[in-house]
C-alpha cells in the first residue's frame, strides 16, 4: 500500500499539523506502509505538475493549518491543479483523509471543504481529523491526543486497505451533471506560462509589436500588386482638402504602419507636395497607424486628437503639427 500526505501549510516550527502528519506516518509505516510526503510550499513553482504523482498512490492525507481564514493558498493551488489535469479515472478510485489543525478558528469548515472538493473531483473522502491547537505544546505531552492520532490512522488504513464502500454524495452527482473541464493540449507548464504571459501587459505588447513587424516584413517580401497600386494612398486625398497659409512653411515625416516609406508632405505658402519618399530633415516626425488616419481623412478625428489620445507620436516643433488641422480640413467636408 501506496499513500501520500500533502501538507499545504507553511511549514513553521509550532505547525500543529505538522506534528500530527508526522505522528500519522509513524504509525502507517510501523503497518508497513509505503509513505511520501510533499510539502507545498516547497513545491509552489511546480505544484501544476503534483496530480501526476496521484497515479501511484492507493490513498492520500491532506493536512493543512487554518491560520486565519480557510484552507490556505497551497492547498487550493493543489487542488486546482487536480481539477484542471488530474486524472479524474484514478482519482476516483484514491481513498482522501483530511487532517485540518487550527490556531484560530474554522478547523471544521476546512475539513468539510476537503471534504466537498474531493468528492466534486470524484475521489472517496473517509473520516478525517480536525481540531483547534493553541500551542504545539498540548499535543506533545498529551496521550489522549496522541492516542486519537493512532486510533484514525489505524482507521485510515483498513477504510483503503480494505476498499470500504461509501453511499454516492450529492457533490458526485453535480460533478457528472453540470461540471465539466477544458481540455487542452498543453502541459500545465504550457499552460502556466501562458497564463503569466497573458497577464504581462509589457509582454503582450512586444508581441503585438513582433506580429505587426512581421506582417510588414512578408508583405514588402510578397510584393504584391496590391500594395503596387497604394503608393498614392492618402495623397490623393491630403491634397485635395489643402487649404493654403500665406507665408506657412514647414516639412512633415510621417511613418504610417504596413509602409516602407514614410509619406512626405511639403508646404510652401499656397503650393503642397505629398508623396511617399525622404527626406534629410522635417519640422514634425509622427508615427501613426492606418486606422488613425483613415478617421482623420473622414472627418472622425483629428490630428491634434489622435495626438492627445495617444494614437500617434510625433517629434518636433509642437505649433507646426497643429498646423496640420488647419492646412488640412476634414471635418468642414464631413459636415
Amino acid at each position: 500500500m501506496k499513500i501520500a500526505i500533502y501538507y499545504g501549510g507553511r511549514g513553521l516550527i509550532d505547525d500543529p499539523t505538522l506534528y500530527v502528519i508526522n505522528k500519522i506516518q509513524e504509525v502507517l509505516e510501523e503497518l508497513h506502509v509505503t509513505v511520501e510526503r510533499y510539502h507545498l510550499y516547497e513545491l509552489k513553482n511546480t505544484v501544476t505538475t503534483l496530480p501526476k504523482t496521484l497515479k501511484e498512490v492507493d490513498g492520500i492525507i491532506l493536512a493543512t493549518t487554518i491560520e486565519w481564514f480557510g484552507i490556505g493558498g497551497y492547498m487550493q493551488q493543489f487542488l486546482d491543479a487536480c481539477w484542471l489535469y488530474g486524472d479524474k479515472e484514478k482519482i476516483a478510485s484514491i481513498y482522501m483523509c483530511p487532517v485540518v489543525m487550527s490556531t484560530t478558528y474554522g478547523e471544521r469548515e476546512g475539513k468539510l471543504n476537503l471534504e466537498n472538493a474531493w468528492e466534486i473531483l470524484g475521489g472517496k473522502p473517509c473520516s478525517g481529523l480536525c481540531g483547534y491547537i493553541a500551542d504545539i505544546a498540548d499535543l506533545e505531552g498529551n496521550e489522549e491526543y496522541n492516542s486519537i492520532i493512532e486510533k484514525k490512522t489505524e482507521n485510515i488504513y483498513r477504510t483503503v486497505n480494505q476498499k470500504m464502500a461509501s453511499f454516492p454524495a450529492s457533490n458526485q452527482a453535480v460533478k457528472q451533471l453540470v461540471s465539466s473541464t477544458r481540455n487542452t493540449d498543453l502541459t500545465p507548464q504550457e499552460t502556466e506560462q501562458l497564463s503569466q504571459y497573458a497577464a504581462d501587459d509589457s509582454y503582450v505588447k512586444r508581441k503585438k509589436e513582433d506580429i505587426q513587424e512581421l506582417t510588414s516584413l512578408f508583405r514588402d517580401l510578397m510584393g504584391t500588386e496590391e500594395q503596387e497600386n497604394t503608393e498614392d494612398e492618402y495623397c490623393r486625398e491630403l491634397q485635395s482638402h489643402f487649404v493654403p497659409q500665406a507665408g506657412f512653411k514647414a516639412v512633415y515625416k510621417l511613418q504610417l504602419e504596413e509602409k516602407k516609406k514614410p509619406l512626405i508632405i511639403e508646404v510652401n505658402g499656397t503650393e503642397i507636395r505629398v508623396y511617399y519618399g525622404n527626406v534629410n530633415s522635417a519640422d514634425v516626425e509622427i508615427q501613426i497607424g492606418r486606422s488613425a488616419v483613415d478617421d482623420i481623412i473622414h472627418g472622425r478625428m483629428t490630428f491634434q486628437r489622435a495626438f492627445m489620445g495617444g494614437l500617434m507620436k510625433m517629434k518636433g516643433d509642437f505649433k507646426v503639427l497643429r498646423t496640420l488641422d488647419q492646412i488640412f480640413q476634414f471635418m468642414d467636408q464631413k459636415l
